[in-house]
């Protein structure tokens, strides 16, 4: 029994790795036929996208290529081998529902703040892959720098929106930025010139709210700490 049991988890194994290897293959075929700017387009979705939704953008481009409808580069790969889209799928669930619920949502993106700026410069590094070192670091360093802005723009939004107990607009919100990460992923991989004059003028806009958000934020804060500290005295 032992011995067919062995014989049978061998089998399985030795197709999984044929047919992993195949499919990489094609992928990498597939992968050396974009452009330069497909490729920067690629590389400015997922750093911007992943101060949104981290864990989605890894779920989705792996899925997309470990079924073959997007052809990845051999620096993303990685993405589509069944325990990351297991581990991103399962993270992605979480932060589903996460997001949706007012306070829980900014104390969800305090504790993912530390990852997602990071991961984003990878994943757009990781466009270019280890053959291209100087292209490599440009992209992480573009990646880094719009994950830190869109992570900014939502921890702002996010922020602002919980001033009010309706949880309507929070849901919304949300919503949204799960959109934003399908479009974009799509307009760069289809329509990159038409994503590169969106994201110009995404990035123009949110810099503006954010710094608008910030500014109301901080009066907020401001007048909450003073009616904190005048409640004392208004007792005695």
């Amino acid at each position: 029994m032992d011995s067919i049991w062995n014989g049978l988890m061998a089998w399985i194994a030795g197709w999984s790795t044929q047919a992993g290897g195949q499919v990489a293959d094609g992928v990498g075929a597939a992968a050396s036929h974009l452009d330069m700017p497909s490729l920067l387009a690629l590389a400015a979705a997922l750093g911007w996208v992943s101060g949104f939704r981290l864990y989605a953008v890894v779920f989705l481009v792996g899925a997309l290529g470990a079924v073959g409808w997007m052809p990845l580069p051999e620096g993303l790969q990685v993405l589509q081998h069944p325990l990351v889209l297991a581990a991103s799928g399962a993270l992605l669930f979480v932060e589903f529902f996460a997001d949706k619920i007012p306070g829980l949502d900014s104390l969800w993106d305090i504790v993912n703040s530390v990852i997602r700026v990071p991961a984003g410069a990878a994943l757009a590094a990781g466009v270019f892959g280890a053959d291209n070192t100087t292209m490599a670091l440009v992209a992480a360093l573009m990646g880094g720098t719009l994950a830190a802005s869109s992570q900014a723009a939502k921890t702002t939004t996010r922020a602002a929106i919980n001033t009010s107990p309706e949880p309507l607009s929070n849901i919304g919100m949300s919503l949204v930025e799960d959109g934003l990460v399908v479009a974009a992923i799509w307009l760069a991989t289809h329509h990159t010139v038409l994503f590169g004059v969106l994201l110009l003028i995404v990035l123009v806009l949110m810099w503006i709210v954010t710094w608008m958000l910030f500014t109301f934020l901080r009066a907020a804060f401001r007048r909450l700490r003073a009616l904190l500290s005048s409640g004392p005295l208004k007792e005695a």
